[in-house]
């Protein structure tokens, strides 16, 4: 039996549900409307990706930069079906 003063600490492993680093710069870019862009980054508004992902947009990529493969894949079926 033990004592009430005793304490267990349960160990919770790390999870990773960030988009994000610690430098805010996000780890995958995502497609979004081209209308809702400028809005979001001067409103603050949030824009939903074509992945379903919802945030506000902070960052604009740079060439080269990594890319949602769900968003990729939506935008190339998109492209097919033009």
């Amino acid at each position: 039996m033990r004592s009430m003063s005793e304490t267990q600490t349960l160990d919770r492993p790390d999870i990773d549900t960030d988009e994000s680093t610690d430098d805010d710069t996000p780890k995958v870019f995502h497609y979004v409307k081209k209308n809702r862009i400028a809005e979001s980054a001067v409103m603050g508004t949030h824009v939903v990706a074509l992945c379903g992902e919802v945030f506000p947009v902070t960052r604009s990529p740079k060439p080269g930069s990594p890319v949602c493969e769900k968003c990729k894949k939506i935008y190339e079926r998109m492209k097919k079906d033009d």
